[in-house]
């Protein structure tokens, strides 16, 4: 005997429903070189901080891209095993972290990396692990 299943469209909806709502769900991180400024936009909602990138001489990537991978503590092993909290890894090895040099933020002086003010690294983390990140670099260099 053969049984005929029948499917809702309601029930064939829910799959594509679910994809759209986790695509949706990723972190969207834009940093503007020019400005010295990072906008999120998460399910928790949309912030605008600070950071500091790359001071002349040295180069933050420009382009899209995602987190590679995250650590919540990292040493440089390239700048005297300098701290870099919260770390967010999105090209080899740049990253989005938090900084002490809270005085910094707004001006270019890093050797590259994307850094922000301990709470702020801290709270960006937490979003990203828990829904994923597209990271997007543009901008010129800051007059700052």
């Amino acid at each position: 005997m053969e049984v005929a299943l029948r499917y809702s469209p309601l029930l064939l909806a829910l799959p594509l429903a679910l994809a759209a709502q986790t695509a949706s769900a990723t972190v969207r991180i834009h940093i503007n070189l020019a400005s010295q400024r990072m906008v999120v936009t998460s399910a928790a909602g949309k912030h605008s901080w600070p950071v500091s990138t790359a001071r002349p001489g040295y180069r933050t990537p420009r382009g899209v891209f995602s987190a590679r991978s995250l650590q919540r503590i990292h040493y440089s092993s390239k700048y005297d095993d300098a701290p870099m909290p919260h770390s967010i890894f999105f090209s080899g090895g740049y990253a989005i972290h938090g900084t002490y040099a809270t005085s910094a933020l707004g001006r270019p002086v890093s050797h590259g990396c994307v850094r922000l003010s301990p709470g702020h690294a801290a709270q960006l983390y937490g979003m990203v692990r828990r829904e994923g990140a597209r990271i997007t670099i543009s901008g010129g260099r800051s007059r700052r």
